[in-house]
């Protein structure tokens, strides 16, 4: 099982359109696919034609320890399932701000429901902002995809992207890779999206090598501006239910085939990690390890962490 966070804190570049659309494909080609929406917004439950309901149970339940994932999910389609979330969520934040080991909240509601119902694909659509749903995603997540607009602020955007996951393996989750940018919006015409996927890609040839990047690539599928792609949320499809064979969908199509096809360097099916933030404890620089209870408090203040380094 892969389980991928997709992840900006800019938003309107294409975040949710590609969690959508990149779930939809894998999805077409056979795989068990179930993206959890964590944006209070909903975009994602509503672009695959899923409304909270009241009655029914969503991710802010699951995060709020009323539901389990398994009963909060719901199917969009074949292969296709998607945990709804609503305003609601946007209370979590505040409700888990005192909570002990809040970041790892999602990772053991995930571990339970694939106990049960397993996945070979999971997928967070993160908020556009580093808090605690971001960082349990990315606590959970095998590896991370940032889709970017190709503009001159990008390189700048992305550095901080990076920042932010390299910090999250140091203290949480060793495993965590960034798989690499999908270039959405992308204006193959122009000479400035030209120059900006070159600066990028020189960006990443020079990470360092035990950096979270540092296999990281720009996906050769570019996702191009197509109107199909603004018309599909509006009646609640993927782009593969609403217009399979205009250009974005043929772009998100090569993007699935080429996701499927990552051999990640950590991340193994059978990978066991465990759910206390022990394995790499935190300690401030030049201070020692005194506890395993001060290295879960150190834990408890990476949200404000993060923020500051993003």
């Amino acid at each position: 099982m892969r389980t991928i966070a997709l992840m900006n804190q800019k938003g309107g570049v294409g975040k949710t359109t590609t969690s959508v659309n990149l779930a939809a494909g894998l999805a077409r080609m056979g795989h068990r696919v179930c993206v959890i929406d964590l944006d209070p917004q909903g975009h994602s439950s509503m672009h695959l034609g899923i409304e909270a309901a009241k009655q029914k149970a969503t991710v802010y339940d699951v995060f709020s320890g009323q539901a389990k994932l398994v009963d909060a999910r719901r199917m969009a389609a074949a292969n296709l399932w998607v945990v709804p979330a609503d305003l609601d969520l946007a209370a979590a934040e505040m409700e888990l701000v005192d909570a002990k080991n809040r970041e790892f909240v999602l990772k053991r509601a995930i571990r339970e429901m694939v106990a049960v119902d397993p996945f070979d694909y999971i997928l967070f659509d993160c908020p556009p902002s580093l808090g605690v749903l971001t960082i349990n995603a990315l606590t959970a997540a095998d590896e991370v995809i940032i889709p970017l607009q190709p503009h001159f602020f990008a390189l700048q955007g992305l550095s901080k992207l990076l920042q932010t996951t390299q910090l999250i393996s140091h203290r949480l989750n060793p495993q965590l890779e960034v798989s690499g940018v999908v270039l959405c919006l992308y204006e193959s015409g122009t000479r400035l999206a030209a120059d900006v996927t070159d600066d990028m890609t020189e960006f990443l040839k020079k990470a360092p090598a035990n950096a979270p990047w540092a296999g990281a690539k720009i996906f050769d599928a570019r996702i191009r501006r197509n109107i199909k792609l603004a018309e599909a949320p509006s009646f609640g499809q993927s782009i593969f239910a609403y217009a399979p064979s205009c250009p974005g969908g043929k772009d998100y199509e090569a993007l699935a085939g080429e996701v499927h096809a990552l051999k990640l360097t950590n991340a193994t099916a059978d990978s066991e990690t465990t759910d206390e933030p022990t394995t790499i404890p935190f300690s401030p620089p030049g201070e020692s390890n005194s506890s395993e209870a001060e290295n879960v408090a150190a834990e408890g203040n990476l949200a404000d962490d993060a923020r500051s380094a993003a």
